[in-house]
């Protein structure tokens, strides 16, 4: 129902008799409105966060980005050049959590393939990530995505076993980081903070707009600075 049929049918027409029943009945119709109005405001954007304990930065620093994302996601690869170039500009970490959506049939397994390269080095599984975001497009199934990552290893010079991870270790470590997501009370992906340690402002911010991150960490920095 419609704002105004709602009040013509709490207020059906009158035959008002003095000029003080029709202020009585605008004023009456102006009130209405504005609850009206109040009760259709939509609620502001960003995630309700039940858990904050994995949001704040690594020990050490004062500033971190925490990007809860998933491989498949093209808003998530959107966004990586962006998270990457503020990292490094601002000398921040960038905290990555797998958040590998149930309607994507090869993103679990590309968190896996990244877990796997980190234990090469942390440099390479993130190197992976990285290509993975900026190939997406063309990664169109599991067994595309089997053929990418053995060229990636072949690329790096690294032979890439037939099981990656035949106890299941890693698996298990993606499933925790969605777990984690979950707790926190994650619905999207990417799912991106700027996080901080000892700040006079806000503990954490959620990236909502990604125009707005360097405004948001110059902000951060200025709230954990020393006095």
């Amino acid at each position: 129902m419609s704002h105004s049929l709602a009040l013509a049918h709490r207020f059906p027409a009158l035959r008002p008799r003095s000029g003080l029943w029709l202020s009585f009945a605008a004023a009456a119709l102006i009130a209405v409105a504005a609850a009206a109005q109040a009760q259709f405001v939509p609620p502001a954007p960003g995630t309700q966060v039940h858990d904050a304990s994995a949001l704040k930065p690594p020990a050490g620093a004062r500033v971190a980005i925490v990007e809860f994302a998933d491989y498949e996601c093209p808003d998530c690869a959107h966004a990586n050049p962006l998270l990457k170039e503020a990292a490094a500009k601002y000398k921040i970490p960038l905290v990555r959590h797998d958040f590998p959506l149930p309607m994507h049939n090869w993103s679990f397994t590309a968190a896996v393939n990244a877990r796997w390269f980190d234990t090469k080095s942390k440099a390479l599984g993130d190197e992976y990530r990285d290509q993975v975001f900026a190939n997406q497009i063309s990664i169109y199934s599991p067994a595309i995505l089997a053929q990418f990552t053995e060229k990636f290893a072949a690329d790096h010079h690294i032979a890439l076993p037939f099981a990656v991870d035949p106890q299941g270790k890693l698996a298990a470590e993606v499933k925790a980081d969605y777990a984690l997501g979950q707790r926190i009370g994650i619905e999207h992906t990417p799912t991106i903070w700027v996080v901080t340690a000892n700040s006079k402002g806000a503990p954490f911010v959620e990236v909502v707009d990604r125009s707005k991150l360097f405004q948001l960490i110059d902000q951060a920095i200025a709230d954990t600075r020393s006095r």
